[in-house]
């Protein structure tokens, strides 16, 4: 896998794929700060498992607050009171967690922080299992949104996707050859403490763990 060396920026949900990023960014011998968005979603406890991770690794990490976007962007699951779909990540119904322009927003708030920062790059982690249901996760969207971060600024900023050819499998093998303490990681889409079991985040997770030959600390 690509080494990076650089002063990078990683946008840190608290969920497994970016938290396994994080570790993998150190791990190549980067310079790296976390930031993570509180966005008025329903599970923000992964905020509190971002910062549980950030402490553990000795890791600058900022939680910025746009909830004010929650009511510009309230026709998702994961921002309003709607029910949150259950079944696999594919399904049709799964379309109900897109947030609108997500990932556009976090990452330009991002991007302006590395510019700030004078750092090289932006890290997000999408991953392949994304594509199916979130546009702002697709190859074609991650491969504009370096084309502007190039020229947005006079500093240019690239925009790093380590794990976009990867599935959630894929990142759960990695995850546990970096040591990934995935206890400090949440992933359910109904904030619970303990996995509901039931919805698309919840499922993936559980065929991640199994890919990757491994048991769930928050379900062992």
């Amino acid at each position: 896998m690509k080494k990076y060396m650089k002063k990078i920026i990683c946008v840190l949900s608290g969920g497994m794929d970016s938290t396994t990023m994080l570790y993998h960014l150190i791990e190549q011998g980067n310079e790296v700060q976390a930031i993570s968005f509180n966005y008025g979603q329903r599970h923000k406890v992964e905020l509190e498992k971002a910062a549980a991770t950030c402490s553990k690794l000795k890791i600058p990490h900022k939680i910025i607050d746009i909830s004010f976007i929650k009511e510009l962007v309230s026709n998702s699951a994961l921002t309003s009171d709607m029910e949150v779909p259950e079944g696999h990540y594919a399904d049709e119904n799964m379309k109900n967690t897109v947030v609108p322009n997500r990932n556009m927003i976090m990452a330009s708030i991002a991007m302006g922080y590395a510019v700030n920062l004078g750092y090289d790059a932006v890290a997000l982690g999408v991953h392949s299992g994304d594509h199916a249901i979130y546009p702002d996760c697709r190859p074609e969207f991650i491969e504009k949104l370096n084309e502007v971060a190039k020229i947005a600024n006079y500093r240019p900023v690239e925009i790093l996707a380590p794990f976009l050819t990867m599935d959630k499998g894929d990142i759960a093998t990695l995850g546990k050859s970096l040591g990934v303490d995935f206890s400090l990681t949440h992933t359910c889409y109904k904030g619970q403490e303990t996995p509901c079991g039931v919805c698309g985040a919840c499922v993936e997770r559980q065929e991640a763990f199994e890919k990757a030959e491994s048991v769930d600390p928050l379900t062992s």
